[in-house]
């Protein structure tokens, strides 16, 4: 059975999307793709179907990660229940995500920087309309959680195939 991770900011056109190609690729390497789902959503629905900006797909692209086939799309209250770890990318997300979740799953979305905790920090900041240095700041903050995230998973992983 794979474990299921959603990614989830704002618009999903930028640190979602980001976040999703870098752990793909990450999981990928690792041999493990197969024991993952791995998908994006957005808080704001105003970019549904749209693919990620520009400047993602740039930065994204710069560190190996093709992101430029996904499209974002609105995060629904279902997502609470069929992920097993939906993550925000910042403290409003977070609201936004408990708001939505059924009764029993309010606590289920966490925060994706919870899993780098040697770096200090909680949000994730919106690179929308920055530069490429925004965006390249993301992608570290975005490489550090992954890595977090999979090292905290791997050892599930391997207590689930004994």
């Amino acid at each position: 059975m794979a474990i299921r991770i959603l990614f989830v900011s704002t618009g999903g056109i930028c640190r979602a999307p980001m976040a999703v190609g870098a752990l793909r690729t990450i999981v990928r390497c690792a041999g493990l793709a197969d024991s993952f789902e791995i998908d994006g959503a957005a808080t704001y629905g105003g970019y549904t179907d749209q693919p990620p900006s520009p400047l993602a797909i740039e930065a994204a692209g710069r560190r190996g990660y093709a992101i430029d086939d996904l499209k974002a799309r609105p995060l629904a209250a279902a997502d609470m229940a069929h992920f097993d770890y939906p993550l925000a990318m910042d403290r409003t997300h977070l609201a936004a995500m408990r708001w939505l979740a059924p009764s029993g799953l309010t606590e289920r979305p966490q925060m994706f920087m919870w899993y780098a905790p040697a770096l200090g920090v909680r949000d994730i900041q919106d690179p929308f309309g920055g530069t490429n240095e925004d965006f390249e700041r993301a992608l570290d903050l975005i490489e550090a959680g992954c890595a977090g995230l999979l090292r905290r998973l791997q050892t599930a992983l391997i207590g689930a195939r004994r």
